[in-house]
């Protein structure tokens, strides 16, 4: 019973995510949601400035603190290690769901693209933004870092095991696929106001400063992950690096060239 329970719990916190994950799209993209980032203001600025900055920061604190190893291992001599996963997705969407709630629109149009072929161009930018975020949770194991492969695991009586390092499609270019995703959705839009302004340069700085700590978590526990970071960028692609490959490898073929035609003369 205590199994299946653990299992409708984690079904019902992804089910919360999803649901929040959606809104979001919306909140931020000003798309069918009561209030967006971008609606009429309805307090005085410095007002709305501090309870957004308060909201962000409840969000930034949840999502960091209930993420480090010394919190988990505390926090599951509580509740049940199969549930930790799903409990820190299920807080992180109440955070989200709280700043939804009781964020405040702040007017001031920052820049305003009027052009029909930016503002589609931006709009498509923004869409991508979101549909890499959602491949790229797919692409490391979306159910595990819900937490459902965790609480399916326990259900089947099975012991977790951790999830092998890998490097599939876009993390071969980036190392963090998943955080431009990000950063297209919130920056990418032809209307930025200064509520979308301090939204997305908050988040924008928490991603980095989050990376940081997520990196040290990952060498500890992959080593090899070292060696990926020192290879693959963080962000965004490197051309100078695609190119500096590319010509590593003409060269490497000219120099298999050289040496057969020295080992073998002209002819050969």
């Amino acid at each position: 019973m205590k199994r299946v329970s653990i299992f409708v719990y984690g079904v019902v916190c992804y089910a919360v995510f999803f649901a929040t994950f959606l809104y979001a799209i919306g909140f931020v993209g000003n798309i069918g949601v009561p209030k967006s980032l971008d609606s009429v203001p309805q307090v005085p600025f410095w007002q709305a400035l501090l309870v957004n900055l308060g909201l962000l920061g409840v969000f930034a604190v949840q999502h960091s603190v209930m993420a480090r190893p010394a919190f988990k291992r505390w926090w599951t001599r509580i509740i049940p290690p199969a549930a930790e996963r799903s409990t820190y997705v299920l807080f992180s969407s109440l955070a989200l769901i709280l700043l939804f709630a009781l964020w405040e629109p702040m007017g001031a149009v920052i820049w305003q693209v009027r052009d029909p072929l930016g503002q589609l161009v931006l709009h498509s930018t923004a869409i991508t933004g979101w549909l890499l975020v959602l491949v790229s949770t797919f692409l490391i194991n979306h159910f595990d870092l819900f937490g459902l492969r965790q609480v399916w695991l326990e259900l089947r009586g099975k012991p977790y095991t951790h999830l092998n390092f890998g490097t599939p499609g876009p993390y071969k270019l980036i190392r963090h696929p998943l955080y431009l995703g990000w950063l297209l959705a919130f920056w990418a839009t032809p209307t930025m106001t200064l509520a979308h302004l301090v939204f997305a340069g908050a988040t924008t700085a928490y991603i980095f400063i989050a990376i940081v700590f997520e990196e040290r978590d990952l060498v500890d526990a992959h080593p090899e992950y070292e060696t990926y970071r020192q290879r693959v960028p963080m962000i965004f692609p490197s051309l100078r690096r695609r190119w500096r490959s590319d010509d590593d490898a003409v060269a490497a073929k000219a120099s298999e060239v050289a040496a057969c035609v020295r080992c073998h003369g002209p002819g050969g």
